[in-house]
């Protein structure tokens, strides 16, 4: 079934470009902006509009969909009172919600949607841009099932699965414990190869070894021996592991419970960020580790 109504869609990253090349393969209508031009003219030769403004775009579309930074960032573009769009929306549109926020997030953007009259969806992502440009994403959905089966054939147009985990709230919960998991993986495994190199071992047996046994892991797969052939491509830049792992962190203090490793986790990646690596794959945390160590971690050279 076809989506029919008008999307305004925010952000253009590595997600967010996918989704919309998608939408528009798929004949959805769609109006895009980004601080990036660059994305915006690919969007545009695709078949997007290009809008003037958010709140052009909150005045003229169906949904307003945001894959954008952080939580702040959704929250100034719509709630804020200074310079939000939401006071330009009509009862019954939609925000969409596909950015890595948090719960306190998810809950204030549905207590002030609910007042204006807006439906407001949040709806994390996992995968990578690989799989946006696919049209193969995994979309949490929390919230009523009834807004779900509206937007189903907009979610249909890129996501191969589309999990409803609960009422509003449980996605980004799900989509945060995901990643802290990811992440401490990434760095658990950064670290076992900057110690590994600085001992002399094969880098070559080293990974073969842990991808053979209990040690290998989706991330691994994904990323490690692009890092041991120091590719750090940033299709997850370290910037943005950062930053989940910093709202995992701030959600579990909420909770009440001890996050000696979750803290471990995201200093470490505070750390590479400090020393400059921000902007390079998630991975680029071993350069952290180098720097102490003295010593590279990277296959042999004629290897």
């Amino acid at each position: 079934m076809a989506f029919e109504k008008t999307v305004g869609f925010v952000g253009l990253g590595g997600m967010g470009s996918g989704l919309v090349k998608n939408m528009l393969l798929k004949g959805v209508s769609v109006q895009v902006l980004d601080l990036d031009a660059e994305k915006v003219k690919l969007a545009e030769s695709r078949g997007a509009k290009v809008a003037a403004s958010v709140s052009d775009m909150a005045k003229s579309c169906d949904v307003l969909a945001f894959c954008i930074g952080r939580a702040e960032d959704v929250q100034k573009l719509t709630i804020d009172a200074e310079s939000g769009c939401l006071a330009n929306m009509r009862p019954g549109q939609v925000i969409l919600d596909h950015t890595t926020t948090s719960p306190d997030h998810v809950d204030l953007m549905s207590a002030a949607c609910a007042k204006a009259g807006i439906r407001y969806c949040e709806a994390p992502m996992t995968r990578t841009p690989m799989h946006a440009d696919q049209g193969c994403v995994n979309v949490l959905y929390g919230g009523d099932s009834d807004l779900l089966e509206d937007l189903r054939p907009l979610f249909d147009t890129y996501a191969e699965n589309i999990f409803h985990v609960g009422p509003s709230g449980h996605a980004i919960r799900l989509k945060l414990i995901h990643n802290f998991i990811a992440f401490a993986n990434v760095a658990s495994f950064c670290e076992g190869f900057a110690l590994a190199a600085k001992e002399g071992l094969d880098m070559t047996k080293v990974i073969d070894i842990i991808s053979a046994a209990g040690g290998k892991s989706g991330m691994m797969d994904l990323y490690g021996r692009k890092t041991l052939e120091r590719d750090f491509t940033p299709h997850m830049a370290l910037e943005w592991a950062e930053k989940d792992v910093g709202y995992y962190v701030r959600w579990l203090e909420k909770a009440g419970l001890p996050g000696f490793l979750a803290g471990s986790v995201h200093q470490t990646y505070a750390l590479a960020s400090i020393m400059g690596h921000g902007s390079e794959g998630c991975t680029a945390v071993i350069k952290a580790y180098e720097k102490l160590s003295g010593v590279e971690a990277a296959f042999p050279k004629n290897s």
